[in-house]
């Protein structure tokens, strides 16, 4: 019977709605009601409305409910961080006797339909940290004279905040920081004389301040901060007597700071800071005795640092910070005993670095961009332990300070970050700097440092940022660098460094940052370097580095730039090949007799015969050229008399295949999977420079044409040396051949013998999609533009065959544009499908060595030994594929000074609202914003750096049928 009541109430709520307003409440007006807001709500952790239940008499002993303990009704409705979702529904209505109402710390959504003033009893609204959007109606704040304190905070709310407020004559409270407001504040504001507290930073509000702010007499905290608001400060602030906060930074105030702020002797915390104030800063601020934070940073104040402001003995932060202030600091600041964070950097200020600021206990010292002087050593040596214990911040950077840096900096234990960057300091780093344990970040470039970096900077393990870039250090990197395991950064430009890179760097797992440029190392780069799988920049440019880089796949895609002017260093960042290891060269002694072959008799006359090491090489290269030439000339009569006595010989064996009789070596054996052959007119292609259409990982492909007329593309392996058995190989190439797709190339048959590997595929006339994306012309010149249907079109058929070959547990490893082949109808044909399943086994070095023209699909676990390699690496590559089909740009850009992620590229112009930006320019105009914008979204989803972030194929499918025909999941959901 219940259940039917509930059933009844419910449909009288959405069929009526207001009319069950009029009803006469009862006891169960409240369950019945909590009943209904429980409805549209989801409870993802079950800890609320499992207690919930419809069949209670009573829900005061539900959870989040309190009821006045006289009445037994619904007093209080508190569901604050439950992680609820959903919307708020009108049965919240029925609790007549609610006085708060609090839902914070959800994911509740949609907009207020609700008038919540008509329950009359309500004091208190708490709805902030949800994602409530939408505007607040005009009639939300009429009849609310019982409303105490509402807050809105930090939702999507947008709009004008209605004027209605101003109904809420009893209001205290008032918060909606956070949203995304517009216009000005209704002017009742500032007759709410009951209020206490004004709260609406963070949103997009403008007008002035006016006069009328002096009858808020009640105020203790106005926060207008990050808004759009301008006008100078009215006198009449001086008027709200019991103010203890201010914030209107980060907006467009102008003028000078009103005398009358002085009259606030309660207030303890002023912030100006980020405006376009003017002026001084008088004597009168020593009058507000109990400040405790005073920012004016980042405004146009100007003249001197007012010497009254020591009289503030409460002070605990002083900001004023990208001003205008000159002379010296004064000294009567070291009455400031409470003082915490002192930031008065990119100013004017003058004088010798200040000996009182060490001697304060303060936790960050800010000087750095002035014109201070002198040497840090006096000032940081007269200071005593207590400030020794408590420093963290010191940053004295960009003055004119000279002298050394003290030994004793070594005992400001718990220095976080220390910054004496860009002075003229002298001598060498102190070996003190190791017994920072708790440093973060070290900052002494662009001094004159010299001497050797320390072996102590080992101890400093909490390093993240070492940067010592434009001084004179010499000597090696030591190798304890190899201990600061948390790095991220290190900067060692333009020094005089020598010695090699060191082993331990390798270690730094977290490293991003490297630049070693414009020093005088020498030696080889450590191949472990290429396991560093963080690394966005590793320079190290105009050294006497030698040998070839590191394998990875950070070093794999090394900007030209980053490596240039190392003259013997090879690698294809740097354009050149690493010659082969070439044994010692021998000395050559025709009048030789005894055992050592240099030694020379002194009495016979002849001359000692010597070939130098360039003749040798010179020799020896002649000698490679000669022996390829004549192997090559075997090999092209070979296959051609194997190939034209395989294609005639070839008898049809029934079934799937056919294959030759025979698999002797030297007449080699061929298989085709249907039908029988006939090469006669075209095994010549094969080894026919002008029939080839193009080279890869695994070796090139020729177009051939049989007897019969009909057009076959034969690879031509070029992995002979890692190729397995034929048993094996023919094991898998047969596997191969059983796939059939649509968006498949097919492998019509092959051809072995132990130095010869062939594969014959159908062959597929419109080329492939790179050629389309980046290199195609018409007939005028122009590139070749696909247009967006095709593009999906082609992204869609890429997607169907992974899902094919993935649900034959067969894994791609070499997914790219040029691997993409197009018909004569438009449709894409996915080609050198599980060619890595040839290889003897499936090392991740092999594999990385043999497909380097797929950098930029690769995924990231390649580069990780301990991650398992499955088909999510095809779907990353696939991710990479979708963003250069939309967008038009290659995987990978090498700019002048820079390399371009396509990756990081698209997703920064999506975060940053830049979409036009990442697009084809060739489809401007001319694509549906509705599709593209999901197709890249989905594109970034798929390069997720965690494999199980990535969705599978089939998943894939869906979501790009979703996007092509969003109507079709609307009506289902429907």
């Amino acid at each position: 019977m219940r259940k039917v009541c509930l059933f009844l109430f419910l449909l009288v709520v959405n069929l009526v709605g207001n009319t069950v307003n009029s009803l006469n409440p009862t006891l169960d007006d409240d369950v019945l009601g909590l009943i209904v807001f429980k409805a549209d709500l989801q409870d993802p952790d079950g800890k609320l409305l499992s207690t919930w239940n419809e069949d209670d008499d009573s829900p005061c002993k539900w959870t989040g409910v309190k009821c006045n303990p006289r009445s037994n009704r619904v007093s209080e409705l508190i569901l604050d961080g439950f992680g609820l979702s959903g919307k708020m529904g009108r049965g919240l209505m029925q609790l007549k006797f609610l006085t708060k109402l609090s839902l914070a710390r959800n994911n509740l959504t949609g907009n207020i339909g609700l008038n919540l003033a008509q329950l009359t009893n309500l004091r208190v609204i708490d709805l902030s940290e949800n994602s409530f959007s939408g505007t607040i109606s005009d009639k939300f704040f009429d009849q609310c004279g019982s409303l105490r304190s509402i807050s809105l905070a930090k939702n999507k709310f947008s709009g004008k905040i209605p004027d209605s407020l101003v109904s809420c004559s009893g209001l205290a409270v008032f918060n909606v920081s956070g949203n995304q407001f517009t216009g000005m504040l209704p002017s009742g504001v500032w007759s709410l004389n009951g209020l206490r507290s004004l709260d609406v930073s963070d949103n997009l509000l403008e007008g002035e301040i006016p006069k009328d702010i002096g009858g808020l007499f009640n105020l203790r905290e106005i926060k207008l901060r990050k808004n759009q608001f301008t006008g100078s400060v009215p006198d009449e602030i001086g008027a709200c007597a019991l103010l203890r906060s201010i914030d209107f930074s980060e907006n467009s105030f102008s003028g000078s700071l009103p005398s009358t702020l002085q009259k606030l002797s309660l207030c303890s915390e002023i912030n100006f800071g980020s405006n376009l104030f003017t002026g001084e800063v008088s004597e009168w601020i020593q009058e507000m005795k109990s400040l405790q934070t005073v920012d004016l940073s980042n405004n146009v104040f100007s003249g001197a640092v007012p010497d009254a402001i020591g009289e503030i003995q409460s002070l605990k932060v002083l900001n004023i910070s990208n001003n205008g202030f000159s002379g010296s600091l004064p000294a009567s600041l070291v009455n400031c005993k409470n003082i915490q964070i002192l930031d008065v950097s990119r100013n004017s200020l003058t004088g010798f670095l200040p000996t009182w600021v060490f001697q304060l206990g303060v936790q960050s010292i800010l000087l750095s961009g002035n014109r201070l002087t002198g040497s840090i050593f006096g000032a940081v040596s007269s200071s005593g332990a207590v400030s020794h214990q408590n420093l963290q911040v010191l940053d004295i950077s960009h003055n004119e300070l000279s002298g050394e840096i003290p030994s004793d900096i070594g005992k400001f234990s718990g220095l976080v970050l220390l910054n004496v960057s860009k002075n003229s300091l002298i001598g060498e780093i102190p070996e003190t700097i190791g017994k920072l344990k708790a440093l973060n970040i070290l900052d002494l470039s662009e001094n004159q440092l010299n001497g050797s970096i320390p072996m102590e900077i080992g101890g400093a393990a909490s390093l993240k940022g070492l940067i010592l870039s434009r001084n004179s250090l010499d000597g090696s990197i030591p190798s304890s660098i190899g201990t600061c395991s948390s790095l991220t950064s290190l900067i060692l430009s333009r020094n005089y460094l020598t010695g090699q890179i060191p082993a331990a760097m390798a270690k730094l797992a977290a490293l991003e940052y490297v630049d070693l440029s414009f020093n005088k190392l020498t030696g080889t780069l450590p191949k472990p370097l290429g396991n560093l799988v963080h690394l966005v920049s590793f320079n190290i440019s105009h050294n006497q580095l030698q040998g070839e880089l590191p394998a990875g796949a950070f070093f794999n895609t090394i900007s030209p730039t980053a490596v240039t002017g190392n003259p013997t260093l090879c690698g294809a960042a740097v354009n050149k090949s690493c010659p082969a290891v070439l044994p010692k060269p021998i000395v050559l002694n025709p009048n030789s007799t005894g055992s050592d072959p240099e030694s020379i008799p002194t009495t016979l006359g002849h001359k000692k015969i010597l070939l130098s090491i360039s003749a040798l090489i010179a020799i020896g290269a002649a000698a490679v050229i000669v022996i390829g030439i004549i192997f090559i000339t075997v090999l092209n009569l070979r296959v051609r008399s194997t190939m034209s006595r395989s294609a005639a010989a070839v008898p049809l064996s029934g079934g799937d295949f056919s294959s030759s009789p025979t698999t002797d070596s030297n007449s080699g054996k061929l298989v085709m999977f249907s039908g029988e052959p006939d090469f006669s007119t075209g095994a010549h292609a094969l080894l026919n420079k002008d029939c080839e259409l193009g080279r890869g990982g695994f070796g090139a492909v020729y177009r051939t044409v049989l007897g019969d007329g009909r057009s076959v593309a034969i690879k031509k392996l070029t992995v002979s040396s890692l190729v397995k058995s034929q048993d094996d190989f023919e094991r898998e190439v047969k596997k191969l051949g059983k796939i059939h797709h649509p968006n498949l190339v097919a492998l019509e048959g092959y051809y072995w013998t132990p130095s010869l590997q062939l594969l014959i595929y159908e062959y597929v006339s419109g080329g492939n999609l790179y050629k389309h994306l980046h290199e195609g012309e018409d007939a005028d010149g122009n590139r070749s533009s696909l247009t967006w249907n095709e593009r999906f079109n082609i992204i869609l058929g890429i997607a169907k065959s992974l899902a094919h070959l993935h649900q034959l547990n067969v894994i791609h490893y070499n997914l790219k544009s040029s691997n993409v082949l197009i018909d004569g109808l438009g449709e894409p044909k996915v080609a050198d499908f599980g060619l890595a399943r040839l290889l003897p086994m499936l090392d991740r070095y092999v594999l990385s060595s043999k497909i380097q023209s797929a950098l930029g699909y690769m995924a990231p676990e390649f580069a990780c030994k301990t991650v398992k390699i499955t088909e999510k690496c095809d779907i990353y590559g696939f991710g990479v594929l979708v963003l250069e089909i939309v967008t038009g740009r290659r995987p990978v850009e090498y700019m002048e000074d820079d390399v371009v992620i396509l990756c990081d590229m698209v997703r920064g112009a999506l975060e940053e609202g830049r979409v036009d930006e990442c697009i084809d320019e060739r489809l401007q105009g001319k694509f549906p914003a509705e599709e593209a914008i999901p197709v890249m979204k989905l594109g970034l989803i798929c390069t997720s750096q965690v494999p199980s972030n990535r969705p599978d194929m089939a998943e894939v499918i869906n979501i790009l049928g979703l996007i092509k025909c969003p109507s079709e999941s609307q009506e289902e959901s429907g």
